[in-house]
Protein backbone atom coordinates (compact mmCIF):
# COMPACT_ATOMS: atom_id res chain seq x y z
CA UNK A 1 0.00 0.00 0.00
CA UNK A 2 1.36 3.22 -0.62
CA UNK A 3 1.94 6.28 0.93
CA UNK A 4 -1.09 8.30 -0.09
CA UNK A 5 -3.60 5.90 0.40
CA UNK A 6 -2.11 4.94 4.07
CA UNK A 7 -2.89 8.80 4.85
CA UNK A 8 -6.56 8.37 3.51
CA UNK A 9 -7.12 5.36 5.61
CA UNK A 10 -5.50 7.32 8.57
CA UNK A 11 -7.17 10.53 7.81
CA UNK A 12 -10.96 8.43 7.36
CA UNK A 13 -10.24 6.87 11.04
CA UNK A 14 -9.32 10.10 12.47
CA UNK A 15 -12.82 11.41 11.35
CA UNK A 16 -14.82 8.37 12.52
CA UNK A 17 -13.05 8.95 15.75
CA UNK A 18 -14.08 12.56 15.89
CA UNK A 19 -17.35 11.96 14.65
CA UNK A 20 -18.05 9.44 17.37
CA UNK A 21 -16.42 11.70 19.87
CA UNK A 22 -19.14 14.46 18.66
CA UNK A 23 -22.04 12.37 18.82
CA UNK A 24 -21.21 11.01 22.74
CA UNK A 25 -20.63 14.48 23.74
CA UNK A 26 -23.87 15.55 22.34
CA UNK A 27 -25.68 12.61 24.17
CA UNK A 28 -24.01 13.62 27.69
CA UNK A 29 -24.82 17.16 27.04
CA UNK A 30 -28.40 16.05 25.88
CA UNK A 31 -28.52 14.04 29.32
CA UNK A 32 -27.03 16.80 31.54
CA UNK A 33 -29.81 18.75 30.12
CA UNK A 34 -32.55 16.64 31.45
CA UNK A 35 -31.07 16.17 34.42
CA UNK A 36 -30.82 19.64 35.06
CA UNK A 37 -34.16 20.39 34.34
CA UNK A 38 -35.24 17.19 36.20
CA UNK A 39 -33.53 19.30 39.30
CA UNK A 40 -35.50 22.19 38.42
CA UNK A 41 -38.73 20.30 38.19
CA UNK A 42 -37.89 19.07 41.76
CA UNK A 43 -37.40 22.76 43.27
CA UNK A 44 -39.99 24.51 41.55
CA UNK A 45 -43.07 23.64 42.21
CA UNK A 46 -45.93 26.00 42.40
CA UNK A 47 -49.42 26.73 44.25
CA UNK A 48 -52.70 27.13 42.36
CA UNK A 49 -52.47 31.04 43.29
CA UNK A 50 -50.08 33.54 44.71
CA UNK A 51 -50.65 37.15 45.65
CA UNK A 52 -50.15 39.79 43.33
CA UNK A 53 -47.03 41.88 43.44
CA UNK A 54 -45.26 38.82 45.03
CA UNK A 55 -42.85 36.28 44.36
CA UNK A 56 -44.56 33.37 42.87
CA UNK A 57 -43.59 30.83 45.73
CA UNK A 58 -41.44 27.59 44.49
CA UNK A 59 -41.49 25.21 46.79
CA UNK A 60 -39.73 21.94 46.72
CA UNK A 61 -41.18 18.41 45.83
CA UNK A 62 -39.42 16.44 49.11
CA UNK A 63 -40.71 19.08 51.06
CA UNK A 64 -44.63 18.80 49.67
CA UNK A 65 -44.59 15.38 49.62
CA UNK A 66 -44.17 15.65 53.79
CA UNK A 67 -46.58 18.63 54.14
CA UNK A 68 -49.52 16.88 52.06
CA UNK A 69 -47.95 13.24 53.63
CA UNK A 70 -47.96 11.80 50.58
CA UNK A 71 -45.69 8.73 50.86
CA UNK A 72 -44.62 8.01 47.14
CA UNK A 73 -45.01 9.82 43.93
CA UNK A 74 -44.01 8.80 40.03
CA UNK A 75 -43.84 11.72 37.85
CA UNK A 76 -43.09 11.56 34.02
CA UNK A 77 -42.73 14.27 30.70
CA UNK A 78 -43.36 14.54 27.29
CA UNK A 79 -40.90 17.03 25.71
CA UNK A 80 -41.06 17.34 21.91
CA UNK A 81 -43.37 14.28 21.23
CA UNK A 82 -41.55 12.19 23.18
CA UNK A 83 -41.21 10.59 27.26
CA UNK A 84 -38.57 12.98 27.94
CA UNK A 85 -37.88 11.36 31.60
CA UNK A 86 -39.30 9.26 34.24
CA UNK A 87 -38.56 9.20 38.04
CA UNK A 88 -39.85 8.05 41.23
CA UNK A 89 -40.06 9.83 44.75
CA UNK A 90 -40.05 8.56 48.26
CA UNK A 91 -41.74 4.79 49.36
CA UNK A 92 -43.70 2.43 47.70
CA UNK A 93 -45.46 1.87 51.37
CA UNK A 94 -44.93 4.44 54.53
CA UNK A 95 -42.15 3.22 56.95
CA UNK A 96 -40.51 0.72 54.53
CA UNK A 97 -37.60 1.31 52.96
CA UNK A 98 -38.57 0.52 49.05
CA UNK A 99 -38.17 3.31 47.24
CA UNK A 100 -40.56 4.18 44.46
CA UNK A 101 -38.79 3.81 41.17
CA UNK A 102 -40.04 4.99 37.39
CA UNK A 103 -41.66 0.78 37.10
CA UNK A 104 -43.37 1.22 40.48
CA UNK A 105 -47.04 0.90 39.96
CA UNK A 106 -50.32 2.36 40.73
CA UNK A 107 -53.66 2.74 40.16
CA UNK A 108 -54.37 4.74 37.72
CA UNK A 109 -58.12 5.31 39.02
CA UNK A 110 -60.84 6.83 36.69
CA UNK A 111 -57.99 7.43 34.11
CA UNK A 112 -58.88 3.85 33.22
CA UNK A 113 -61.53 5.43 31.56
CA UNK A 114 -59.80 7.64 28.25
CA UNK A 115 -57.23 4.12 28.00
CA UNK A 116 -60.58 2.14 27.33
CA UNK A 117 -62.02 4.53 25.32
CA UNK A 118 -59.12 4.25 22.84
CA UNK A 119 -59.51 0.33 23.23
CA UNK A 120 -63.31 1.34 21.98
CA UNK A 121 -62.33 3.25 19.13
CA UNK A 122 -60.09 0.54 17.90
CA UNK A 123 -62.71 -1.51 17.56
CA UNK A 124 -64.91 1.02 15.77
CA UNK A 125 -62.17 1.64 13.35
CA UNK A 126 -62.82 -2.68 12.37
CA UNK A 127 -66.04 -1.81 12.00
CA UNK A 128 -66.88 -4.30 15.02
CA UNK A 129 -68.59 -1.06 16.61
CA UNK A 130 -70.36 2.01 15.26
CA UNK A 131 -70.17 5.14 18.05
CA UNK A 132 -73.76 6.03 17.00
CA UNK A 133 -75.47 2.87 17.43
CA UNK A 134 -77.91 1.68 19.92
CA UNK A 135 -75.06 -0.84 22.42
CA UNK A 136 -78.08 -3.10 23.44
CA UNK A 137 -77.71 -3.99 19.69
CA UNK A 138 -74.33 -5.60 20.23
CA UNK A 139 -74.55 -6.60 23.93
CA UNK A 140 -75.13 -10.55 24.73
CA UNK A 141 -74.56 -11.17 28.10
CA UNK A 142 -76.55 -8.68 29.65
CA UNK A 143 -78.79 -5.86 28.19
CA UNK A 144 -79.75 -1.91 29.47
CA UNK A 145 -82.85 -2.37 30.53
CA UNK A 146 -85.77 -0.55 28.54
CA UNK A 147 -87.63 2.37 30.38
CA UNK A 148 -89.35 5.82 29.77
CA UNK A 149 -86.18 7.73 29.17
CA UNK A 150 -84.48 5.27 26.97
CA UNK A 151 -87.79 5.38 24.61
CA UNK A 152 -86.93 8.94 23.91
CA UNK A 153 -83.11 8.26 23.09
CA UNK A 154 -80.81 5.09 23.07
CA UNK A 155 -77.71 4.49 24.52
CA UNK A 156 -74.54 4.60 22.40
CA UNK A 157 -71.47 4.17 22.34
CA UNK A 158 -70.49 7.66 22.02
CA UNK A 159 -72.27 8.82 24.32
CA UNK A 160 -70.68 6.04 27.36
CA UNK A 161 -67.35 7.52 26.59
CA UNK A 162 -68.70 10.97 26.63
CA UNK A 163 -70.62 10.75 29.47
CA UNK A 164 -73.81 11.68 27.84
CA UNK A 165 -75.71 8.23 28.58
CA UNK A 166 -78.00 9.76 31.36
CA UNK A 167 -76.69 6.31 32.87
CA UNK A 168 -76.27 6.28 36.63
CA UNK A 169 -73.34 5.28 39.51
CA UNK A 170 -70.76 7.71 39.12
CA UNK A 171 -67.77 5.86 40.68
CA UNK A 172 -67.08 2.87 43.03
CA UNK A 173 -65.31 2.43 46.05
CA UNK A 174 -64.14 -0.74 45.30
CA UNK A 175 -63.27 -4.11 47.05
CA UNK A 176 -60.97 -5.01 50.01
CA UNK A 177 -58.19 -7.83 49.14
CA UNK A 178 -60.55 -10.46 51.01
CA UNK A 179 -63.91 -9.79 50.09
CA UNK A 180 -66.02 -11.52 47.59
CA UNK A 181 -65.52 -10.27 44.26
CA UNK A 182 -68.69 -9.14 41.99
CA UNK A 183 -69.00 -10.42 38.41
CA UNK A 184 -69.49 -7.62 36.02
CA UNK A 185 -73.69 -8.29 35.39
CA UNK A 186 -74.02 -8.52 39.31
CA UNK A 187 -72.10 -5.00 39.13
CA UNK A 188 -74.67 -3.70 36.42
CA UNK A 189 -77.74 -4.57 38.14
CA UNK A 190 -76.08 -3.54 42.18
CA UNK A 191 -76.95 -7.36 43.22
CA UNK A 192 -74.50 -8.37 46.08
CA UNK A 193 -71.75 -8.70 46.38
CA UNK A 194 -71.93 -5.55 44.47
CA UNK A 195 -71.25 -2.67 46.94
CA UNK A 196 -73.18 0.23 44.16
CA UNK A 197 -76.65 0.69 43.31
CA UNK A 198 -78.22 -0.78 39.67
CA UNK A 199 -76.51 0.98 36.79
CA UNK A 200 -79.59 2.43 35.28
CA UNK A 201 -80.66 5.10 33.04
CA UNK A 202 -82.67 7.97 34.61
CA UNK A 203 -82.77 10.92 32.19
CA UNK A 204 -83.34 10.87 28.67
CA UNK A 205 -79.84 9.69 26.73
CA UNK A 206 -78.06 12.58 24.90
CA UNK A 207 -79.61 15.15 27.01
CA UNK A 208 -76.97 16.35 29.31
CA UNK A 209 -73.08 15.75 30.76
CA UNK A 210 -73.12 13.75 33.98
CA UNK A 211 -70.42 12.09 34.62
CA UNK A 212 -70.73 8.07 35.05
CA UNK A 213 -68.26 5.28 35.71
CA UNK A 214 -71.35 2.93 35.17
CA UNK A 215 -71.30 4.37 31.47
CA UNK A 216 -67.66 2.64 31.21
CA UNK A 217 -68.90 -0.55 33.03
CA UNK A 218 -71.30 -1.17 30.34
CA UNK A 219 -68.52 -0.29 28.06
CA UNK A 220 -66.67 -3.15 29.41
CA UNK A 221 -69.03 -5.76 28.87
CA UNK A 222 -69.79 -4.34 25.48
CA UNK A 223 -66.02 -4.78 24.55
CA UNK A 224 -66.34 -8.03 26.29
CA UNK A 225 -69.01 -9.37 24.20
CA UNK A 226 -67.96 -8.23 20.95
CA UNK A 227 -64.04 -9.15 21.26
CA UNK A 228 -65.50 -12.70 22.77
CA UNK A 229 -62.17 -12.00 24.90
CA UNK A 230 -61.97 -10.81 28.73
CA UNK A 231 -61.37 -7.02 29.12
CA UNK A 232 -58.04 -7.14 30.43
CA UNK A 233 -56.90 -9.59 27.92
CA UNK A 234 -58.05 -7.53 24.68
CA UNK A 235 -57.14 -4.26 25.99
CA UNK A 236 -53.92 -5.47 26.39
CA UNK A 237 -53.26 -7.20 22.94
CA UNK A 238 -54.63 -4.02 21.67
CA UNK A 239 -53.73 -1.08 23.13
CA UNK A 240 -51.31 -1.79 26.61
CA UNK A 241 -48.53 -3.88 23.98
CA UNK A 242 -48.65 -1.65 21.12
CA UNK A 243 -48.88 1.67 22.63
CA UNK A 244 -45.88 0.78 24.61
CA UNK A 245 -47.48 0.29 27.77
CA UNK A 246 -44.93 -2.57 29.40
CA UNK A 247 -45.79 -2.30 32.92
CA UNK A 248 -49.20 -1.59 32.61
CA UNK A 249 -52.29 -4.03 32.96
CA UNK A 250 -56.21 -3.94 33.92
CA UNK A 251 -55.82 -7.65 35.84
CA UNK A 252 -57.60 -7.20 39.14
CA UNK A 253 -56.66 -8.61 41.51
CA UNK A 254 -53.59 -7.63 40.28
CA UNK A 255 -51.13 -10.75 39.87
CA UNK A 256 -48.45 -12.32 41.92
CA UNK A 257 -45.38 -10.77 39.86
CA UNK A 258 -47.23 -7.38 39.58
CA UNK A 259 -48.15 -6.95 43.03
CA UNK A 260 -45.06 -7.10 44.32
CA UNK A 261 -43.84 -3.74 42.59
CA UNK A 262 -47.28 -2.49 43.39
CA UNK A 263 -47.37 0.86 45.94
CA UNK A 264 -49.66 0.49 48.88
CA UNK A 265 -52.54 2.51 49.14
CA UNK A 266 -52.65 5.36 52.17
CA UNK A 267 -55.19 7.28 53.45
CA UNK A 268 -54.94 11.22 53.93
CA UNK A 269 -53.20 10.82 57.27
CA UNK A 270 -50.40 8.68 55.85
CA UNK A 271 -52.02 5.18 57.42
CA UNK A 272 -51.97 2.12 55.16
CA UNK A 273 -55.10 1.63 54.26
CA UNK A 274 -56.22 -2.32 55.08
CA UNK A 275 -55.04 -4.98 52.40
CA UNK A 276 -52.41 -2.47 50.86
CA UNK A 277 -55.02 -1.45 47.99
CA UNK A 278 -58.64 -1.96 47.08
CA UNK A 279 -59.68 -4.46 44.29
CA UNK A 280 -61.99 -2.68 41.07
CA UNK A 281 -63.76 -5.53 38.92
CA UNK A 282 -65.10 -2.28 36.81
CA UNK A 283 -61.99 -2.31 35.33
CA UNK A 284 -62.62 0.09 31.89
CA UNK A 285 -64.12 2.67 35.01
CA UNK A 286 -60.93 2.17 37.56
CA UNK A 287 -58.94 -0.56 36.81
CA UNK A 288 -55.81 -0.48 35.48
CA UNK A 289 -52.26 -0.43 36.76
CA UNK A 290 -49.59 1.49 35.66
CA UNK A 291 -46.73 4.07 35.81
CA UNK A 292 -46.37 7.63 35.06
CA UNK A 293 -44.32 6.70 32.05
CA UNK A 294 -47.02 4.46 30.86
CA UNK A 295 -49.12 7.00 31.01
CA UNK A 296 -47.55 9.60 29.27
CA UNK A 297 -46.97 7.08 26.45
CA UNK A 298 -50.46 6.85 26.42
CA UNK A 299 -51.00 10.43 25.74
CA UNK A 300 -47.72 9.99 23.19
CA UNK A 301 -50.07 7.89 20.98
CA UNK A 302 -53.02 10.02 21.22
CA UNK A 303 -50.33 12.98 19.64
CA UNK A 304 -49.20 10.76 17.15
CA UNK A 305 -53.12 9.95 16.40
CA UNK A 306 -54.11 13.46 15.47
CA UNK A 307 -51.03 14.10 13.32
CA UNK A 308 -51.55 10.96 11.39
CA UNK A 309 -48.81 8.94 12.85
CA UNK A 310 -50.33 6.16 15.09
CA UNK A 311 -50.34 3.71 13.10
CA UNK A 312 -53.53 2.28 15.83
CA UNK A 313 -55.92 5.01 15.15
CA UNK A 314 -56.91 7.27 12.20
CA UNK A 315 -56.43 10.94 12.47
CA UNK A 316 -59.85 11.03 11.97
CA UNK A 317 -60.74 9.33 14.94
CA UNK A 318 -57.80 11.30 17.09
CA UNK A 319 -59.30 14.58 16.42
CA UNK A 320 -62.90 12.82 17.16
CA UNK A 321 -61.84 11.67 20.67
CA UNK A 322 -60.53 14.98 21.07
CA UNK A 323 -63.30 17.51 19.92
CA UNK A 324 -65.03 19.04 22.97
CA UNK A 325 -68.68 18.30 23.74
CA UNK A 326 -71.46 18.90 26.64
CA UNK A 327 -69.35 18.93 29.55
CA UNK A 328 -66.09 19.41 27.46
CA UNK A 329 -65.53 16.45 27.31
CA UNK A 330 -64.41 14.08 24.24
CA UNK A 331 -64.59 10.96 23.77
CA UNK A 332 -62.45 9.34 26.95
CA UNK A 333 -60.85 12.19 28.34
CA UNK A 334 -61.54 15.64 29.42
CA UNK A 335 -60.93 18.46 26.56
CA UNK A 336 -60.10 22.36 26.68
CA UNK A 337 -61.88 24.37 24.34
CA UNK A 338 -58.53 26.68 23.36
CA UNK A 339 -58.04 26.75 19.67
CA UNK A 340 -54.38 27.73 19.84
CA UNK A 341 -53.17 25.55 22.79
CA UNK A 342 -55.98 22.31 23.08
CA UNK A 343 -55.31 20.12 25.70
CA UNK A 344 -56.59 16.73 26.73
CA UNK A 345 -56.52 15.79 30.65
CA UNK A 346 -57.99 13.14 33.23
CA UNK A 347 -57.89 12.60 36.72
CA UNK A 348 -58.07 9.58 38.61
CA UNK A 349 -58.78 8.69 42.81
CA UNK A 350 -59.58 5.28 44.04
CA UNK A 351 -59.01 4.64 47.79
CA UNK A 352 -55.59 6.13 49.09
CA UNK A 353 -54.68 7.10 45.02
CA UNK A 354 -54.53 9.90 43.23
CA UNK A 355 -53.12 10.79 40.19
CA UNK A 356 -53.22 12.93 36.95
CA UNK A 357 -52.73 13.15 33.20
CA UNK A 358 -52.08 16.82 31.20
CA UNK A 359 -51.23 17.00 27.60
CA UNK A 360 -51.20 18.89 24.67
CA UNK A 361 -52.99 18.45 21.06
CA UNK A 362 -50.08 19.75 19.65
CA UNK A 363 -46.56 19.95 20.07
CA UNK A 364 -45.66 16.88 21.67
CA UNK A 365 -45.82 17.74 25.29
CA UNK A 366 -47.11 16.66 29.10
CA UNK A 367 -46.90 14.78 31.75
CA UNK A 368 -48.35 12.41 34.10
CA UNK A 369 -48.28 12.32 37.93
CA UNK A 370 -49.27 9.40 40.24
CA UNK A 371 -49.48 9.61 44.31
CA UNK A 372 -50.22 6.63 46.58
CA UNK A 373 -52.28 9.09 48.80
CA UNK A 374 -55.55 10.32 49.25
CA UNK A 375 -54.19 13.72 49.93
CA UNK A 376 -52.17 13.38 46.68
CA UNK A 377 -53.96 15.65 44.67
CA UNK A 378 -52.90 19.09 45.98
CA UNK A 379 -49.68 17.28 45.40
CA UNK A 380 -49.93 16.20 41.93
CA UNK A 381 -51.45 19.41 40.98
CA UNK A 382 -48.39 21.38 42.16
CA UNK A 383 -45.79 18.88 40.64
CA UNK A 384 -47.74 20.30 37.01
CA UNK A 385 -47.36 23.49 38.16
CA UNK A 386 -43.66 23.35 38.55
CA UNK A 387 -43.42 21.08 35.05
CA UNK A 388 -45.53 23.86 33.61
CA UNK A 389 -43.19 26.46 34.85
CA UNK A 390 -39.53 24.50 33.66
CA UNK A 391 -41.22 24.09 30.61
CA UNK A 392 -42.97 26.99 29.50
CA UNK A 393 -46.29 25.74 29.02
CA UNK A 394 -49.13 28.06 27.74
CA UNK A 395 -51.29 26.76 30.76
CA UNK A 396 -51.24 25.10 34.21
CA UNK A 397 -49.64 28.34 35.93
CA UNK A 398 -50.27 29.97 39.23
CA UNK A 399 -52.26 32.53 38.96
CA UNK A 400 -51.77 36.03 40.66
CA UNK A 401 -54.75 36.91 42.60
CA UNK A 402 -55.14 41.00 44.72
CA UNK A 403 -56.18 40.44 48.57
CA UNK A 404 -57.73 42.83 50.45
CA UNK A 405 -57.85 43.42 54.59
CA UNK A 406 -60.87 42.85 56.18
CA UNK A 407 -60.90 42.72 59.98
CA UNK A 408 -60.69 39.65 62.23
CA UNK A 409 -64.25 40.71 63.85
CA UNK A 410 -65.90 40.87 60.33
CA UNK A 411 -64.77 37.65 59.42
CA UNK A 412 -67.10 36.05 62.22
CA UNK A 413 -70.16 36.43 60.30
CA UNK A 414 -69.08 34.31 57.60
CA UNK A 415 -68.35 31.30 60.28
CA UNK A 416 -70.59 28.09 60.58
CA UNK A 417 -71.23 24.71 59.97
CA UNK A 418 -71.60 24.22 56.07
CA UNK A 419 -73.44 20.77 54.44
CA UNK A 420 -73.32 20.11 51.01
CA UNK A 421 -77.14 20.35 49.84
CA UNK A 422 -77.01 16.79 47.72
CA UNK A 423 -75.13 15.00 49.97
CA UNK A 424 -75.64 16.38 53.87
CA UNK A 425 -72.73 14.16 55.10
CA UNK A 426 -70.22 16.63 52.80
CA UNK A 427 -69.45 19.25 55.06
CA UNK A 428 -67.71 22.32 55.97
CA UNK A 429 -66.62 23.58 59.17
CA UNK A 430 -65.72 27.57 58.46
CA UNK A 431 -64.23 29.34 61.72
CA UNK A 432 -61.93 32.04 62.44
CA UNK A 433 -57.96 31.07 63.57
CA UNK A 434 -54.96 33.42 63.60
CA UNK A 435 -56.77 36.18 62.25
CA UNK A 436 -58.12 34.25 59.04
CA UNK A 437 -60.94 32.20 57.73
CA UNK A 438 -60.09 28.81 58.27
CA UNK A 439 -61.78 26.01 56.41
CA UNK A 440 -61.66 22.42 58.04
CA UNK A 441 -63.28 19.41 55.75
CA UNK A 442 -62.82 15.79 55.15
CA UNK A 443 -62.33 15.97 51.34
CA UNK A 444 -59.89 19.06 51.01
CA UNK A 445 -58.43 18.86 54.78
CA UNK A 446 -57.65 21.98 56.15
CA UNK A 447 -57.30 25.36 54.48
CA UNK A 448 -56.65 29.03 55.57
CA UNK A 449 -58.33 31.74 53.14
CA UNK A 450 -57.54 34.60 52.10
CA UNK A 451 -60.20 37.39 50.92
CA UNK A 452 -60.07 38.95 47.16
CA UNK A 453 -63.28 41.03 47.73
CA UNK A 454 -65.99 41.32 50.66
CA UNK A 455 -67.52 37.97 50.44
CA UNK A 456 -65.09 35.89 48.26
CA UNK A 457 -61.75 34.04 49.76
CA UNK A 458 -59.53 31.57 47.62
CA UNK A 459 -56.76 29.36 49.39
CA UNK A 460 -53.96 30.06 47.98
CA UNK A 461 -52.32 26.27 47.63
CA UNK A 462 -54.74 24.44 46.20
CA UNK A 463 -57.19 27.51 44.53
CA UNK A 464 -60.60 26.63 46.23
CA UNK A 465 -62.59 29.56 45.71
CA UNK A 466 -64.99 30.32 48.12
CA UNK A 467 -68.01 32.91 47.57
CA UNK A 468 -70.58 33.24 51.09
CA UNK A 469 -74.37 34.20 49.77
CA UNK A 470 -76.62 36.08 52.09
CA UNK A 471 -80.51 35.97 52.80
CA UNK A 472 -82.42 39.18 52.83
CA UNK A 473 -81.61 39.95 56.28
CA UNK A 474 -78.31 39.99 55.75
CA UNK A 475 -76.81 36.68 57.18
CA UNK A 476 -74.51 34.38 55.56
CA UNK A 477 -76.88 31.39 54.88
CA UNK A 478 -74.86 30.16 51.74
CA UNK A 479 -71.86 29.23 50.91
CA UNK A 480 -70.21 27.97 46.89
CA UNK A 481 -67.17 26.33 46.90
CA UNK A 482 -65.42 26.20 43.15
CA UNK A 483 -62.10 24.49 43.01
CA UNK A 484 -59.27 25.06 40.87
CA UNK A 485 -59.76 26.22 37.04
CA UNK A 486 -62.99 24.29 37.03
CA UNK A 487 -66.73 24.79 36.18
CA UNK A 488 -67.93 22.16 38.81
CA UNK A 489 -69.93 24.77 41.56
CA UNK A 490 -70.77 23.35 44.94
CA UNK A 491 -73.57 25.30 46.95
CA UNK A 492 -73.79 24.50 50.90
CA UNK A 493 -76.69 25.55 53.17
CA UNK A 494 -75.20 26.48 56.38
CA UNK A 495 -76.75 24.54 59.81
CA UNK A 496 -75.24 26.16 62.67
CA UNK A 497 -73.81 29.38 63.62
CA UNK A 498 -70.15 28.60 64.89
CA UNK A 499 -69.85 31.43 67.83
Amino acid sequence: MNRTWKQIILLIAVAFALTALWITGCIVDKQKHIENRILSVEKSLRPAMHVQGQPVPAMSLLERMKHHKVPGVSVAVINNGKVEWEKGYGVSEAGSQDSVTSQTLFQAASISKPVTAFGALRLVEQEKLVLDDPVNDRLVTWKIPDNAFTKQEKVTLRRLLTHTAGLTVHGFPGYTVNEEQPTIVEILDGQKPANTPPIRVDQVPGSGWRYSGGGYTVAQLLINDVTGQPFAEWMKSAVLEPVGMESSTFEQPLPPEKAARAASAHRSDGNVIPGKWHVYPELAAAGLWTTAGDLCRFAVAVQKGVIGDSGLITRKTAEAMLTPGPGNWGLGPAVSESVENRTFSHGGGNEGFRCQLYAYVEGGRGAAVMTNSDHGSDLAAEILRGIASVYDWPSYRSQSVETIDIPADSLKSFTGDFRYNLQPQLSFKVTVKGGQLHVSSPPVGELDLVPVSKTEFVQLDNGYRITFLSDEYGAFTRMKAVPFESSMELTFTRKERIH
